[in-house]
C-alpha cells in the first residue's frame, strides 16, 4: 500500500512569519492540558483561537507540520519490555507486509530504512511494546504467523536502557528573563 500525499490547497510558505514561528515554538512542547487548548495557545502568543486553528490547519495542509499527535509513555503504563524488531523483507513486499504489521496495536512504529549491505540486511523496523519479554516474543510470533513472515529473516533488539523521549525542537523557546 503506497501512501500518496494530496497537493496542498495553500502554497507552501517560502518563509514562516513571526506568528507561525511563535505557534510552532508554543506547540512543540505539547498542547496545554486545559479545556480550550487552542484559545490558551493564542493567549500565550497574541492570536485568537480561530487564528491558531487556521494557522495550524494551513501549516498541516502545506506539509510544514506533518501531524499533531500524542506521545504515550509506555513504561509508565506498565509496558516495561520494548523491542525493535528488524526485518529483511523483499523490496517488492515491503508495502504489503509493512501494512500488515502496522495494523497490530502492539506495533507502535513501523518504517522502512535502506539496507547497509553487507553488514545490515534489514529494511523494515517495528517497535513492539509489552509488559514483559515473553509478551513481546508472543506478539512477534503473532506477527510472523498472521503476516506470513515464517521465512523472513529478522532480529529482535530489546531495549536495555531508556532515555528521555520527546519530539524534535525546531525553534528554541525564548530564554527566561531575570538572570545573567
Amino acid at each position: 500500500m503506497k501512501v500518496t500525499r494530496k497537493a496542498p490547497r495553500w502554497p507552501v510558505p517560502a518563509v514562516l512569519d513571526g506568528d507561525d514561528e511563535a505557534l510552532i515554538t508554543a506547540i512543540q512542547g505539547g498542547l496545554p492540558l486545559v479545556p480550550e487548548p487552542y484559545a490558551e495557545l493564542g493567549r500565550r502568543i497574541g492570536l485568537s483561537e480561530d487564528e491558531v486553528i487556521a494557522r495550524l490547519r494551513r501549516l498541516q495542509e502545506t506539509g510544514v507540520i506533518k501531524r499533531l499527535g500524542v506521545v504515550v509513555r509506555h513504561h509508565e503504563l506498565g509496558y516495561r519490555a520494548n523491542a525493535m524488531t528488524v526485518w529483511d523483507i523483499p523490496d517488492d513486499q515491503v508495502d504489503t507486509l509493512g501494512a500488515c504489521m502496522g495494523r497490530f496495536e502492539f506495533v507502535t512504529l513501523c518504517y522502512r530504512r535502506p539496507r547497509r549491505l553487507p553488514d545490515w540486511p534489514y529494511n523494515l523496523f517495528t517497535m513492539i511494546h509489552g509488559r514483559d519479554r515473553d509478551e513481546v516474543q508472543a506478539n512477534i510470533a503473532l506477527l510472523v504467523r498472521e503476516c506470513g513472515l515464517e521465512h523472513i529473516a529478522h532480529e529482535v533488539l530489546f531495549s536495555r536502557r531508556r532515555f528521555k523521549q520527546r519530539g524534535a525542537l525546531y525553534h528554541a523557546p525564548e530564554p527566561a528573563h531575570g538572570g545573567t
